[in-house]
């Protein structure tokens, strides 16, 4: 069997609605609103280290909090709001996180009218890979006043760092197919330019395909796998994190 026949095949088997119930990105399929999808998907994908079923109750906690309307409730929120907050823990990510991310949601909403514009400022993004618009969106995000600790939860190439979430969620965003798990919502950045998500479990599972040549989850190693999955599917190469996390995660390849 051929390299591009075995991922090929394991997409399918993940790249399916019965994957999304057990996954973080049910998250934002409990909503419809774009802007809900968009500020349900980022905590979502910022939260998903750590057990898979401690990250889901998390995030619905959250959304709870927000009444449900994530949009509405960043908008509109009034301080007293905040205090069901304070509380809040995830892993490494607290309470003091969550309110410097609500504020700069709430910051750039009052702007815009979807988080794209967070990632690309112009019409069109037209560079190879989404490097720099990761690195935008880094930069930007801190753009106004923060808590220095928060700024570890917001990962840029810019540090070598493999930006495994936040390349997950623009996959959710921005990747298109009829098979109802990524939502293709935003228009400004094409399939192709995605670079995909890279952790230790997939980059083992790459290095036994022999796509990479070490296990170093690191930014040249997601660029790296991404021009070799281009090798199999030049137009949407992220669909492969599929079958790479199916084979590292669910299958102990």
């Amino acid at each position: 069997m051929s390299l591009r026949t075995l991922l090929d095949e394991k997409v399918k088997l993940y790249n399916q609605p019965g994957f999304i119930e057990k996954d973080p990105v049910s998250i934002p399929h409990l909503f419809n609103k774009k802007q809900d999808i968009e500020i349900s998907g980022l905590f979502a994908a910022m939260l998903a280290w750590g057990n898979r079923t401690s990250i889901i109750n998390n995030c619905k906690k959250l959304v709870n909090w927000m009444d449900d309307a994530p949009h509405d409730f960043i908008l509109h929120h009034r301080d007293t709001d905040l205090k069901k907050m304070l509380g809040f823990a995830h892993r490494t990510f607290n309470a003091t996180d969550l309110l410097y991310f609500i504020q700069f949601l709430q910051y750039h909403y009052s702007i815009h009218s979807s988080l794209e514009d967070a990632f690309v400022p112009g019409k069109r993004y037209k560079e190879d890979t989404v490097e720099q618009a990761l690195i935008y969106f880094h930069n930007y995000f801190f753009s106004i006043e923060h808590p220095d600790r928060t700024r570890k939860h917001i990962a840029t190439p810019a540090r070598r760092s493999a930006c495994k979430r936040i390349n997950m969620y623009l996959r959710w965003m921005v990747r298109r197919d009829n098979k109802g798990v990524d939502f293709g919502i935003w228009k400004k950045i094409s399939p192709r330019q995605l670079v995909c998500p890279l952790d230790v479990h997939v980059a083992r599972v790459a290095q036994r395909l022999e796509l990479l040549d070490n296990t170093n989850s690191n930014w040249p190693n997601a660029l790296h796998l991404t021009y070799q999955l281009r090798e199999l599917n030049r137009e949407d190469p992220a669909v492969y994190d599929y079958a790479l996390f199916g084979l590292g995660m669910a299958e102990r390849f």
